[in-house]
């Protein structure tokens, strides 16, 4: 048994380090314990596994008395966090067990420890997970022939798929998650199991439903992941303002690839593993708006128009945000993307003044990127693109973002009663830098000097 310091020796311990220590540990105290799910799953495909699962036949009052530095956060479904108190490093430890009914489509509604890793196995979701390593000689244990179709890039049920899939709803999302992001087939029974029993998936929490949405969106398969969502029927329900996208067409002038949801799905398609959420989601609902604003040709000369897909976008964008939980910082990040999208149609004709305060607005990276996407999936064009790439490559951060050249001080040393006026004036100083007309103090004073002259004190001032 170690003290409360668990394994002070080494700071710097990773997960899979601490994996194996509990292996080692639970072994020398008479214990089978094994690497058990997509760690294993990771390990064979040659992947580095982001986390490390441990399964043993000791049960959960065993494993907390073998680590002190534990918590228990599903003791009553035989799961023990083991946290090293140094590095941080934490594994989860799970008790061999069969689950026993699943009303709610999510949690057993008992569970029976087992005492063999094979029965434990068989409660898992896909093969592919349902595999477990020895960590001593690296010995892979397949009771579900995950080995056969990981080779066959198949993903596919533990038995019986609809028994899987009553157990946990949530288990129908991820079946195209992990094909999405392998690029593998969902098994012809897995797939069919899915249609049926789609609708089923509104009793998953919003939380759990937005948390696999994100990841098909970010682990670089989003654009199959969507496809599948599509063909499953699972989109109609998690997304319908998404599932509307579909046969809606648009101006082939400016959209010669297809309707709405072609367009989106080649923007997907562009989405590298790693994406930021945020991004992710502002490709995915640049147009939502587009379906319910969709106007057809009303004569000869006329085109298909979408007007006030932008504003009615923004809208949608924050109801789908709020249903599925995201939080306030990447809503409004999504939000922000989903209202500025069209913007850049302006850039050549605006002002530097103008243009500086357009690419000064937070994580204008994720604008830009969004901007290159939308053109590559439609006409093609990247000047606008790199046009404004080229101006922020070329112009100086304190051009675009300008210290302050006169305060509500200044104004008041000039003679100016505080009120509105002052941050007229202030805002026309940062204008007439910004325009490149003002770039001293001294020039600024200046020509506040002259605006109040001119009698510019409480409506306009231009520059």
């Amino acid at each position: 048994m170690w003290g409360a310091a668990c394994w002070a020796d080494n700071p710097r311990m990773d997960s899979r380090q601490l994996a194996e220590r509990i292996c080692t540990a639970l072994r020398n105290a008479g214990h089978q314990a094994y690497f058990v799910g997509g760690c294993v799953r990771d390990i064979v495909l040659g992947r580095v596994p982001k986390d490390f699962d441990v399964a043993t036949d000791a049960t959960p009052d065993r494993v907390q008395a073998l680590f002190p530095c534990s918590v228990a956060v599903g003791a009553a479904y035989g799961v023990i966090l083991v946290v090293d108190g140094e590095s941080g490093a934490k594994v989860e430890v799970a008790t061999f067990r069969s689950d026993l009914g699943y009303s709610d489509g999510r949690r057993p509604e008992a569970v029976v420890f087992a005492r063999t890793a094979e029965e434990d196995v068989q409660r898992r979701d896909f093969t592919i997970n349902g595999l477990l390593q020895d960590p001593r000689d690296g010995l892979l244990l397949d009771f579900v022939g995950g080995l056969p179709d990981l080779q066959a890039r198949i993903v596919r049920a533990i038995g019986n798929p609809v028994d899987r899939f009553r157990e946990d709803k949530l288990r129908m999302l991820r079946a195209v998650r992990f094909a999405a992001r392998f690029g593998y087939t969902i098994d012809a029974a897995t797939f069919a199991a899915i249609r049926p029993h789609a609708a089923e998936i509104a009793v998953v929490s919003a939380e759990r439903i937005r948390d696999e949405l994100t990841r098909i969106l970010t682990e670089g398969g989003a654009r199959r992941g969507f496809e599948l969502l599509n063909e499953s029927g699972l989109l109609e329900q998690v997304l319908p303002e998404v599932s509307r996208m579909r046969g809606v067409a648009q101006p082939p002038e400016y959209h010669p690839e297809g309707d709405v949801w072609v367009h989106t799905l080649m923007l997907l398609e562009q989405l590298p593993a790693g994406v930021s959420p945020a991004l992710a989601w502002g490709a995915l609902l640049h147009d939502v708006g587009k379906p319910p604003t969709f106007t057809a040709p009303r004569g000869p000369g006329d085109r298909i128009r979408f007007d006030r897909h932008v504003e009615v976008g923004v809208r949608l964008a924050e109801e789908i945000a709020g249903r599925l939980r995201l939080s306030g910082d990447e809503t409004e990040r999504i939000l922000a993307l989903v209202a500025q999208h069209m913007r850049f149609v302006d850039v050549p004709e605006m002002r530097q003044s103008t243009l500086k305060r357009f690419v000064r607005q937070p994580h204008f990276d994720e604008h830009l990127a969004l901007h290159r996407m939308d053109c590559l999936a439609s006409h093609g064009k990247l000047d606008t693109y790199e046009f404004v790439s080229k101006f922020i490559a070329e112009t100086p951060a304190e051009a675009v973002r300008p210290a302050r050249l006169v305060t509500g001080d200044d104004l008041k040393a000039l003679g100016l009663p505080p009120g509105p006026a002052y941050r007229q004036i202030i805002e026309a100083v940062e204008e007439a830098q910004l325009e490149g007309k003002v770039a001293t103090r001294e020039q600024a004073l200046e020509s506040v000097k002259k605006w109040l002259v001119a009698g510019v004190t409480g409506h306009h001032v231009t520059t």
